[in-house]
Parts: structure tokens; sequence; C-alpha cells
């Protein structure tokens, strides 16, 4: 594994363990040159997903498109990063439970809305305004209408 901080490829894994939902391995590494420690996670290689866009091309799923639209909507919000790195993984476990080789973004898009409803609604709304595009604030009126009738 090469140090992400000196580029050394010569690190060594100082700790192991399994990650709370049991579906990685996090290692903490140390680099032999640089001293410095940093973490990698090890999970199992699934099957290939493929994401189908809003415009029906298809492209390869990237894990980060949920993580940075997740963090742009909890910022200066009292959320740490490890409650968002969990729904992030809570999000990926159910896209990837449910088997298909193929996935919408608008499935993707509403899970995410689900997990970000119960964690923040300042989120939620602030992800939501992006993801369904509100038009005007008639649109945004009626979200929040929803949130606070629920």
């Amino acid at each position: 594994m090469k140090c992400p901080f000196c580029g050394n490829d010569t690190t060594r894994v100082i700790d192991s363990r399994p990650s709370e939902e049991n579906n990685s391995i996090r290692r903490r590494r140390q680099c032999d040159e640089c001293h410095r420690r940093f973490t990698t996670y090890e999970k199992i290689e699934s099957i290939p997903l493929v994401v189908i866009k809003k415009d029906n091309n298809r492209e390869p799923y990237d894990r980060s498109k949920i993580e940075s639209g997740v963090f742009r909507s909890c910022h200066k919000r009292p959320i740490s990063v490890e409650q968002m790195t969990s729904l992030v993984d809570e999000v990926e476990t159910i896209i990837f439970n449910r088997e298909d080789k193929e996935i919408p973004t608008h499935i993707i898009g509403e899970i995410v809305m689900d997990k970000l409803k119960n964690l923040d609604p300042v989120a939620y709304v602030r992800f939501a305004s992006v993801y369904r595009e509100f038009k005007d604030v008639n649109t945004f009126m009626d979200e929040l209408k929803k949130i606070l009738d629920s």
C-alpha cells in the first residue's frame, strides 16, 4: 500500500479490525519512511454496478458522488464525519443488496433523501433542493410542508 503522504511503497499494518457493520476490515497502517499513520478499508469486491443517469446514459457506480452530495448537504450542520460516512455506508449497503447490475440515479437519490431525512431535516432539504431541482419557491415550500406534517 502506497503512503498517501510521501508516496513510499513500504507501509505496514499496525491494527486491523472489522467495521461496525462487519462488511469491511479497517486497517491502521504506518509508513516505514515518514512514519505517518493512515487508515484503509478492505471490502469484498462485489458485482460491478452501473448507474443509469436521467438522460439514460450509463456509467460505473462511484461512491464518491454520493459522499460529495451528502457532505455538501451537511455542510455547517452539527453532523460528524462518522455520521455522514455511516449514512453513505447504509445507502451503499441498500444499493448492493438489491443485487441488480444497474440502478437508476433516482432510486439512489430517494434512498439518500430517506436517510438524510432521519439524520437532519436541514441537510435533507438541501439535498432535495438540488436533487429534485426545485424550480421556484413554491416547490421548495411544498417540500418543507411535507417535513412539517410528518
